[in-house]
């Protein structure tokens, strides 16, 4: 019985160990599934992190860069931090979709988000033999999670993206998936989106690709960074021939298409859009700081205030392409060649030109990238400038067709002083009558020199560019007529002293106020200046206060112009933007208007979030304006503006140079009926300037970049300019300018400002032969036709036939009609009238 008994449990021992094994198992195995069921659980609450609602999930939102666009639909450039533009499924390459479906998850159209085979080797094989994330998982995560090479933080995630995707499918259809993850995935070079990988390694739109340039796209998606076709083309074809041969195995492609498709190198035609590229940087800078301070008082319907970089704004602005790139070019032409002539300078080839102004170098010195970066690594001053003085290689700015750059070996010092004495110029073009920008030239170089001087905000001496203003208001309140004499002699301010501050430019001579304004004499606009007090004698600064008033309704900031009676003669510091909105009341027939660029500003769906119009406003009179056009264009005719005729211009022009102490500050404004155009040019420093007049002056120095570009634009037929309209005449009695040409005429085309001698012989040698200006590239990079070889310092060609006589008067004037060009009418909206039926 004993032994019978050993034997029955011996016996009985196995089946209880196994019995015990499965019921571990089971228990196992019910446990990780409960605890799997959990963990799915939780993070669809949210619990292993936020988890998008079923709006976000029917909205689905990535970061969208804003984008600009010209008068005529050309991008001019984005605003992001992703660089990502979203595309309709109907305007993707059918080959992009065969492609990634081939490569990514050839049983996307089979699947609801996640497919157990994929999912089950890759578990098996350790992703070895591929992951199992489908397109739909993929598209989760470049939505809503933010990948983790951390794997305790990573296997979350796939969870969440596995309960995404699901409900990604129960929401949206096949394509629209596809079309989610194409405007979503990452491309090389940090580009995002399906569109603007095609527009920045192709340039094409990505319904125009080919099954070749798909397939290299598609080949990105995997290692962005190491198929980059652009830096390894090599590896970049091996990838594109792997999924060609993907498509064939999908039945998309025959093996002898592939062959062909196989046997071709690949051909890029990249370009890509950064701040320093695209149409008009300059202008993109000023109109990027205007647009954040608007989303800063702009709401989405969610109450967020609108982000530049994020939220795919459309800005729809006034530029012209064509306009913008003739700018660009004139002001490449003629500051390339000025430049070589302020180069050849006594002063800036020995560096005596810095003498008493080392403080300047200094301070560039210490908020450079190179002091910040070796104070951070706790360098102490005294050693930080001892490496400014060591020579290295470097690129620098120069003037050439290529990128604008030179290697060279120069120490940091040098380079400082070298980036200082380039010639800076600004420029800007507008329509008139609506105020619609065209053109922006804010500097020489966008990538290398920053700073604009066009905006509101950069001010310089404005020189002899302020006298019409002056001499309108003198016609407008004064009583004054282009006929009426003035003297052209030293005048007395009282307290305020002498205007001008020598007699120098005193003829001593009673003149026509026409003939003063020809030949910008100082002395006869202090007279005029001082007529403005009403009783002739200014001794309590009257006529500057009323002027300076005057200066303000024109929309000129005088917060920081004091009422001294020597802002008659461009003392004061006024922007090359303000100037223009003054001037545009004489063209505008007594009307100024705001210059504009922004027409209308749209969200990434299309809808109209602004829209703008032109502000204008009555100044003067269409007599008055009248009046200044006139003795204007005799400015242009015989007086200091005489030479912009030897640059092929034509039609009627009226203008005014400008030229500020020392040649400072060289300027010249002129329009037709339809146009009005303005240029700076000088150096950012003001004692670095032409020591000669001739090269020094508005007409020298600034002229010849508002020639050029209006060569340009009236020869442009594709451009609605012309240069036959004339300047409408007011239905009115007029008293015509009477002009003495032939006792009058005058040799000296020097400055406007005070007199500060005529310094030695030395001083006007040039060192550099007059060659004809040589054609430069426009910084936006888009060839146009090249520019005739006048040469910028021509003599005086015979100006056309003033026919202002010959245009028949207004036979029905009317108070809402404003354009002074007959041939075009103005899109402008017109103020509206008060009860006592003025304008407003």
């Amino acid at each position: 019985m004993i032994m019978a008994s050993k034997t029955s449990v011996k016996n009985k021992n196995p089946k209880s160990g196994v019995k015990r094994s499965v019921k571990i198992l089971w228990r196992t195995f019910f446990v990780a599934l409960v605890l799997g069921i959990l963990v799915v659980v939780a993070a669809d609450f949210g619990l292993l992190g936020k988890m998008p609602s079923i709006e976000e999930l029917q909205n689905p939102s990535a970061s969208l860069a804003s984008q600009v666009y010209a008068d005529d639909g050309t991008l001019m450039g984005k605003y992001y931090l992703q660089d990502r533009v979203n595309v309709k499924y109907a305007d993707i390459s059918k080959y992009v979709i065969e492609a990634l479906v081939s490569t990514e998850d050839e049983r996307f159209y089979d699947h609801n988000g996640i497919d157990p085979r994929s999912s089950a080797r890759a578990v098996f094989f350790l992703g070895s033999q591929g992951g199992g994330s489908t397109i739909t998982m993929q598209t989760a995560k470049n939505l809503f999670t933010d990948y983790s090479t951390n794997i305790f933080v990573r296997m979350p995630q796939k969870i969440k993206e596995g309960i995404i995707a699901i409900k990604l499918e129960r929401n949206f259809t096949k394509e629209e998936i596809l079309t989610l993850y194409l405007n979503t995935v990452p491309f090389s070079d940090n580009v995002f989106g399906i569109r603007n990988a095609s527009k920045t390694f192709f340039q094409k739109e990505p319904d125009r690709l080919t099954v070749e340039e798909a397939a290299t796209l598609i080949g990105m998606v995997n290692a962005p960074y190491a198929y980059n076709p652009r830096l390894y083309p090599a590896r970049s074809k091996e990838r594109r021939d792997f999924i060609i041969n993907k498509m064939v195995n999908s039945n998309y492609l025959t093996q002898s298409e592939a062959n062909g498709l196989i046997a071709k190198p690949i051909v890029l035609n990249y370009k890509k859009l950064n701040e320093n590229t695209g149409l008009a940087p300059y202008f993109r800078m000023v109109l990027g700081e205007e647009m954040k301070q608007w989303c800063k008082t702009h709401t989405k319907p969610n109450g967020e205030n609108y982000n530049l970089y994020l939220d795919g704004l459309k800005i729809y602005t006034t530029i012209n392409p064509k306009m913008q790139l003739y700018a660009e070019e004139a002001v490449a032409k003629h500051m390339a060649y000025m430049q070589k002539i302020l180069a050849s300078q006594k002063d800036i080839k020995s560096g005596s030109v810095w003498n008493g102004h080392e403080n300047v170098l200094d301070a560039a010195m210490k908020v450079s990238d190179r002091w910040k970066n070796l104070k951070n690594a706790g360098m102490s001053d005294d050693d930080i400038k001892k490496t400014f003085f060591v020579p290295i290689s470097m690129k620098v700015f120069a003037w050439n067709n290529d990128n604008r750059e030179k290697d060279t070996v120069m120490t940091p010092y040098d380079s400082i002083k070298y980036s200082r004495q380039i010639l800076e110029c600004g420029f800007m073009a507008m329509d008139p009558l609506s105020g619609y920008i065209k053109a922006w030239v804010g500097g020489v170089d966008f990538k290398t020199f920053k700073y604009d001087h066009v905006n509101i905000n950069t001010r310089r001496q404005v020189g002899s560019t302020i006298k019409p203003l002056l001499y309108s208001l003198a016609i407008e309140d004064a009583g004054f007529t282009p006929n009426t004499m003035v003297v052209d002699q030293q005048q007395a301010f009282g307290q305020y002293g002498f205007v001008p501050a020598t007699t120098t430019s005193c003829t001593g001579r009673t003149m026509p106020m026409s003939e003063a304004l020809m030949w910008s004499r100082n002395c006869a606009t202090a007279y005029i200046m001082k007529q403005l007090s009403g009783n002739g004698n200014d001794n309590q600064n009257q006529g500057a206060q009323r002027f300076l008033d005057f200066l303000k309704l024109c929309n000129v900031q005088t917060s920081k112009i004091d009422p001294y009676p020597s802002i008659a003669l461009g003392s004061c510091e006024i922007s090359l933007y303000e100037m223009l909105q003054a001037y545009s009341m004489f063209p505008g027939r007594g009307f100024n208007v705001k210059p504009m660029y922004i027409t209308r500003i749209e969200d990434k769906n299309g809808n109209v979030l602004d829209t703008r119009t032109s502000q204008r406003k009555e100044v003067i009179s269409d007599v008055t304006a009248y009046y200044v056009i006139n003795m204007m264009q005799g400015v242009v005719r015989s007086g200091t503006g005489r030479r912009i005729w030897s640059y092929g211009v034509h039609g009627p022009v009226a203008g005014k140079t400008g030229t500020t102490n020392d040649n400072s500050d060289a300027w010249f404004i002129g329009y037709t009926p339809q146009l009005l155009c303005g240029t700076w040019s000088g150096c950012d420093d003001r004692f670095i300037r032409f020591n000669s007049t001739t090269n020094g002056q508005g007409a020298s120095a600034a002229l010849p970049v508002w020639a050029y570009f209006y060569n340009q634009v009236e020869n442009d037929k594709t451009l609605p300019y012309s240069d036959t309209a004339g300047f409408a005449r007011p239905d009115s009695t007029l008293e015509e300018p009477n002009y003495d040409y032939l006792n009058n005429s005058q040799l000296d085309l020097g400055a406007q400002g005070n007199d500060v001698g005529n310094g030695q012989s030395s001083d006007y040698e040039q060192g550099y032969d007059n060659t004809n200006p040589q054609n430069i590239a426009p910084e936006s990079n888009t060839p146009q036709d090249q520019y005739d070889n006048a040469t910028p310092t021509g003599e005086p060609a015979n100006p056309p036939v003033n026919n202002n006589g010959k245009n028949p008067p207004n036979k029905n004037p009317s108070p809402n009609k404003t354009p002074a060009d007959t041939a075009q009418k103005p899109k402008a909206l017109m103020p509206k009238k008060d009860g006592g039926g003025n304008r407003r």
